[in-house]
């Protein structure tokens, strides 16, 4: 006999961690936009040029590990970005299947005109939180992505295309693999 919804269990979403960080997610995506424009680059598309401003001439695949996404998704976005001229593609010469990525002049200029609306929007993301707890909550997140399980090394084994394993899963064979 089905439960009454009486007998179910309260679930309270604002004790639930993935709910909590899918709800801030889209709080700094929508202040992303509003501070940057939306015809601008996506925050995706930012974090590959600021990886590849402060690493000219990375490869694809140590680019992915740097901004956490797998090597397919960080290929289409590099596709993406050259042909936009904001990026350069080269093959490698040593590693024939991998290319080496640079910014353009125009990738710089637009990673450049960028900036005033990126340091508004982290403004404002912190101005929710009080002076004292800014700097916590940026070590605590800090801390969240890079515990044991959640860098892009660790994980990278376990992505398929976008969707990474639930945790469950991956438990019982990091056990035996350690």
């Amino acid at each position: 006999m089905p439960m009454t919804a009486a007998q179910r269990i309260p679930h309270e979403l604002n004790d639930h961690p993935g709910h909590l960080l899918r709800r801030a997610q889209q709080i700094v995506v929508a202040s992303f936009y509003d501070n940057v424009g939306r015809d601008s680059l996506t925050p995706l598309q930012y974090a590959l040029l600021v990886a590849l401003d402060e690493n000219p001439g990375i490869d694809q695949v140590t680019l992915a590990k740097l901004v956490a996404l797998d090597n397919s998704t960080t290929a289409e976005t590099a596709v993406r970005l050259e042909a936009k001229g904001l990026i350069v593609r080269e093959l490698y010469i040593e590693k024939r299947r991998q290319r080496r990525l640079s910014l353009t002049r125009a990738g710089q200029e637009v990673l450049e005109g960028m900036q005033g609306g990126i340091q508004n929007m982290k403004n404002q993301l912190l101005a929710r939180l009080a002076p004292d707890e800014q700097e916590l909550f940026l070590r605590l997140l800090r801390d969240f992505v890079n515990a044991e399980g959640a860098s892009p090394d660790d994980d990278a084994a376990h992505v398929t295309g976008r969707r990474a394993l639930p945790q469950a899963a991956l438990g019982a064979s990091r056990k035996g693999n350690k």
